[in-house]
Formats: C-alpha cells, structure tokens, sequence
C-alpha cells in the first residue's frame, strides 16, 4: 500500500451531493423565472463542473457566455452557504479512507467542483484524512479528463503512474484514467450508469464501497 495512490472524485463517488446540486440550481432558476428539473435530470447534468451544469440546466435559448456566467455567480453565491446541507458520505467510505490510510496508501481528490466548493466538502466529511492533493476546479487548469489534475497529483506524491489509481462514478473519471495511462476504477453508485462505465474499459467496476475496498487491496 505505501507505493499506491488512490485518487478520488468526489460527486458521485466519495459524497452523494445531488441534493445540494439540485436544490442551489433550482433556486438560480426560480430568481429567473425558469422551469426548474428532476434528480434524474440532475444526474445527467453533473460531471463536467459547475459552469456547464448551470448552462444545462438553462433552457437552451438562454446558454449565452454573459447569462451562462451571471447565472454561475448565483449559483455560488447560494451553494456555498448551503453545500452541506443535503449531502453525505456513501456509507463505509469514511472507513474505507481511514483504512486505506492507517495502511499507508496515499490518497488524494480529483474533482471538476470548484476548488472551495471541493475543500469545504472535503475537510467537514474527511477531516481525519491527510490527502495528499485536494484538487477542484481552478483557474488555468483543464477540468477531466484532461489529465493536469492527475499530473499534479502523481508529481506531489511521488507515485509511478502504474501504481496510481482513478475512482470514479462517470465516464469522464475513466477516460482521465485511459488519457493519463493509470487505472480506472469505477463506481456504479453514483449519478451514471454501470454502461456508461463499461463503455470506456475501466480496470473494474465496484458495486459496493465493500466491493471497491476488495479491489484496492488486491
């Protein structure tokens, strides 16, 4: 375990945040006016960061860059007072985290949330865990499945990439891995489907955080 490294997304993966997700979503859409969406909806919209899961959620004739980043500021405004308030671990993944580290993985966070949105989060649900990295969304760094988050994260720990794991809910999270050359490990709890996972030839799928723990210490 002490030459691995575990790199987590958070929504969908580490957190069940959707609830937060929708609640901050439907609230920028009521001050315009708009029709707000459903959870599925929802599910479908996340994964790519918050500017685009604003800009799906706006009717189509409305996805303008002025709009689209207006729409974002409130959007914030709003979810970062309210970022926890729906959402919660996926059960066992704090014992899981504990585990891994107790046993000298290292261990870090990949997000394409906004890095304040991503710290917030990260240290109320996992305040005992040392990450080595806690990356979210910030200027001048491509979001997943660019790999820059992962090369930043492999240079800060000193891992060789044949030793560096993604787990993650989406097709985005696989892909990071497939460009970055290290393994994705997917998980089919979160906000996509199982096939959508399958389409892109992860490493494993875990159905479970009992079965993802059987994984990781293979």
């Amino acid at each position: 375990m002490q030459n691995r490294l575990f790199i987590f997304d958070l929504d969908g993966t580490l957190l069940n945040t959707i609830g937060d997700l929708a609640v901050a979503c439907d609230h920028m859409l009521t001050m315009r006016g708009l029709p707000t969406h459903t959870y599925e909806e929802y599910c479908s919209f996340v994964g790519n960061g918050i500017m685009r899961l604003v800009e799906r959620a706006l009717p189509e004739e409305l996805r303008t860059p002025e709009y689209v980043a207006a729409a974002r500021r409130d959007f914030v405004d709003f979810y970062i007072e309210h970022i926890d308030h729906k959402t919660t671990p996926y059960e066992g993944m704090v014992e899981l985290l504990c585990d891994l580290q107790r046993d000298g993985a290292h261990l870090a966070v990949a997000s394409n949330k906004f890095q304040a949105g991503t710290e917030k989060l990260i240290r109320k649900f996992f305040p005992s865990i040392e990450f080595v990295e806690i990356c979210g969304n910030r200027e001048g760094v491509p979001l997943k499945p660019d790999t820059a988050l992962v090369d930043m994260i492999l240079e800060k720990a000193g891992i060789e990439r044949q030793c560096c794991y993604m787990i993650g809910d989406s097709g985005v999270d696989m892909q990071t891995a497939h460009n970055a050359s290290i393994h994705g490990v997917g998980v089919s709890w979160g906000f996509r489907s199982r096939e959508e996972l399958e389409m892109h030839q992860p490493h494993a799928i875990a159905d479970s955080v009992a079965e993802l723990r059987e994984i990781l210490y293979r």
